[in-house]
Parts: structure tokens; C-alpha cells; sequence
């Protein structure tokens, strides 16, 4: 007697076109579009889904979570400053105290946690995908859009594999995904923004170099909307501001995350 149901490989193929173009036809238009999918981007999305907003989280690598695998230095324990171990534990999450103040997790149980609860809480994730320019609006419907005072509308997106792909081989348009706001959790780089910053819409500061007793709190207090309809997490925060980064304590990424989800919703509510 065969173990398994008898579907044929047509039905396979059917079933994850049906469903992967069901997500992409719903999430073509939604509240917030998250751009990364780091600790501070998973916890954005988990809050504002939480909260009843639709919301789409773009990453452009097959796998969720960015640096957050590995901790520092490809270890695997995660540090946490005080008090940001009340999330784990709101999380479910185990950790150790490590010294006053200090608390470790294992970096791949963090991690697949908060991916968890990200869907759980009803986010949308669109992996293998890269944001490569941004859509822009004007003021109000049918107002001439003017560079110097738009607004975010979404993200213009393409598959991650065009980036291999042999130059003159790569002509493959892009598509738009329209959204009220959008969030720049790209870490270090800043994706987003500097794709405004290369259009001279705005300018970066750059990151300082380290210095953990200080960096955490600038993030987090720093977190915030950087450009309109453009909300910065994460070490983006860090790298629009001139702050200092924070190295491997991760602290700062989960409250980050938890604050810019704060801000995306004061802004929907306007």
C-alpha cells in the first residue's frame, strides 16, 4: 500500500504557482512594505501585523534574518543589554545571564523565532527578491510629482538571481509594489535611502565606528521616519544619522524594530 496521497507532478507545479501568485496578486498593494528581513525588519512586521496592518516583508537572499544566525564573529550566542531581554521572554525565548546586565541566546533559536512569529502575527514574506528603485507620489491624487517634495509609494522589485546573471543578459523589467510606507531595515548599507541619496533626495551621514555604551540608545531613540513615507530601523538608523555602531549586541534591533513599528502606525493613523 503506497504511504502518501497519489498527486502527479503537474499538480505540484500548479499548487506552488497558484500560491505564490495568490501572496504577490493580494500583497501588490499594501500598508507597509519591509525592506529586509533582519531583527529589528521581523519585529517592524510582527507588531504592525499584530496590529491588524497589512504588511509585506522583502528580503533579497533565500533565507530570513540577515547577520542575526551567527552573533559576532560567526559564534553563535547573541548578547542582550538590559532591558531588551523582556522581549525574548514575551518571545518565549531561553537566555542566560552572561554578567549584570548581560544576558546570551542562542543565535538560531532567536532567529527562527522571531521568523515564527512574524507569520504567525500574519506578515507576507517575499524572499529572493531585491528592491532596486523606489516608487514616488505626489502630494495628493493627480498632483504633478515634484523630486524635491514626494513622498514614498512603494518599491520596484526584481529577482535577486538578476545580479548573476551575464551583463546584457539582465534586461528583465522590474514590477512595483505599492505601499503607504516603507521601512529600511538593509543593516549597514541602507538600501533604501541611498537610493534616494543617489538621486539627491537625501543624504547619508554614514556610521561612526564602535561604541557599544552609547550606539544602542542612539538607535533606538534615533528610530524614526527619514524621509516621507520612509521609516529607518535597524543599523539603517545608524547610517542615515552618523551614529556610532553597536558591533554584536542586538539589544538595540529588537527595540528598534518594536519603535519603528510604533511610528509606522502614528503615521497610517494620519
Amino acid at each position: 500500500m503506497p504511504i502518501f496521497a497519489p498527486v502527479r507532478e503537474s499538480d505540484v507545479t500548479r499548487a506552488i504557482v497558484r500560491e505564490w501568485s495568490r501572496m504577490v496578486d493580494s500583497y501588490a498593494e499594501c500598508d507597509v512594505v519591509v525592506v529586509g528581513s533582519g531583527p529589528a525588519g521581523l519585529i517592524c512586521a510582527h507588531d504592525l501585523a499584530n496590529a491588524g496592518v497589512k504588511v509585506l516583508v522583502v528580503e533579497r537572499n533565500p533565507h530570513l534574518g540577515g547577520g542575526f544566525w551567527t552573533g559576532g564573529y560567526f559564534m553563535a550566542p547573541l548578547t542582550y543589554r538590559e532591558p531588551a531581554q523582556k522581549i525574548l521572554s514575551e518571545f518565549g525565548i531561553h537566555y542566560d545571564e552572561a554578567g549584570p546586565g548581560l544576558y546570551t541566546s542562542p543565535a538560531p533559536l532567536n532567529c527562527a523565532s522571531f521568523i515564527v512569529a512574524a507569520y504567525k502575527a500574519g506578515a507576507a514574506i517575499l524572499n529572493c527578491t531585491t528592491v532596486y528603485d523606489v516608487v514616488l507620489r505626489g502630494k495628493g491624487p493627480g498632483t504633478k510629482v515634484n523630486l524635491k517634495d514626494a513622498r514614498l509609494g512603494g518599491v520596484v522589485v526584481n529577482w535577486t538571481a538578476l545580479d548573476y546573471i551575464p551583463r546584457g543578459l539582465d534586461t528583465l523589467d522590474p514590477v512595483c509594489l505599492e505601499s503607504r510606507l516603507v521601512v529600511d531595515d538593509t543593516g549597514h548599507e541602507a538600501g533604501v535611502m541611498n537610493l534616494l541619496a543617489e538621486r539627491g533626495l537625501m543624504e547619508l551621514k554614514g556610521e561612526q565606528p564602535m561604541w557599544i555604551e552609547r550606539s544602542e540608545d542612539e538607535i533606538v531613540r534615533h528610530t524614526g521616519e527619514v524621509y516621507p513615507g520612509l521609516v529607518a530601523v535597524g543599523m539603517s538608523v545608524a547610517a542615515f544619522h552618523g551614529l556610532t555602531r553597536m558591533g554584536p549586541t542586538f539589544g538595540a534591533m529588537l527595540l528598534s524594530g518594536r519603535r519603528g513599528a510604533e511610528v509606522c502606525l502614528e503615521l497610517l493613523k494620519r
